[in-house]
């Protein structure tokens, strides 16, 4: 059974708990909070054995969402992939800021900012990338972190992408006390880049709210780089 799952069967409980507790006060039918439980756990095992834990991410995602907080906090932290890939070269090919936007696309999880990998997938299967794609990468998927830090003094999100860098760094042999000093490091190179570039990441967060295409948020950023068409940077040092 997925985190997720386990997660909506938590909340029926609770639901039911609550009932019990605070039913006779405010004159709730017991059948209320009964449907809720039984939709919930619907949900939970449909999501279990159908979705793949797709379902319960989409209602979590959307409880959650609707705390302004934690949807400024989201598009605040996938502007800052998406700005710092930018300005290192990496293709945005794409990127939704809810699970249901990522459902509906195809793909996993929360969503996020998708990137053209193929180079870098070319590279991890041969076992050898070069420390120039290694940095790239790992300062793209630090950075939403680092926005989230900027922004709101902390991060909420990112475990993914800690993953992933683990990951990579896994497959390429590095030892597990690396890790740490590579998270910190790209972390610190992706605050740099966001800061240096402030009003274009400021630009690029209004532009994501308002769900410009990629082009379009390309575009903006090309004029304040002062690139026309949104060209793509490549950072070879």
């Amino acid at each position: 059974m997925s985190q997720t799952t386990l997660n909506l069967v938590a909340i029926s409980i609770f639901l039911m708990t609550l009932s019990v507790l605070l039913g006779p006060f405010l004159n709730l039918s017991p059948a209320v909070p009964a449907l809720a439980t039984f939709a919930i756990l619907g949900i939970a095992t449909l999501d279990s054995f159908s979705l793949q834990g797709k379902g319960g991410t989409i209602f979590l995602d959307w409880i959650a969402g609707f705390s302004s907080e934690h949807r400024d906090r989201i598009v605040h932290h996938e502007a800052g992939h998406f700005l710092v890939a930018y300005l290192l070269g990496i293709p945005v090919t794409g990127y939704t800021l809810s699970a249901w936007e990522a459902w509906k696309q195809g793909q996993p999880g929360q969503g996020g900012v998708s990137f053209d990998d193929g180079e870098l997938a070319s590279q991890l299967e041969v076992g050898k990338i070069s420390a120039q794609m290694l940095d790239r990468y790992c300062t793209v998927w630090m950075a939403g972190i680092a926005a989230e830090t900027l922004v709101f003094d902390n991060a909420e999100g990112g475990s993914d992408d800690k993953s992933k860098l683990i990951g990579v760094l896994t497959v390429l042999g590095f030892s597990e006390s690396v890790y740490q000093q590579k998270l910190r490091f790209h972390a610190l190179q992706a605050k740099t880049l966001l800061q240096e570039n402030w009003s274009s990441y400021e630009a690029l967060v209004n532009a994501m709210r308002q769900r410009a295409s990629v082009e379009d948020c390309h575009a903006e950023l090309g004029v304040r780089n002062g690139r026309a068409g949104g060209e793509l940077m490549t950072n070879d040092k």
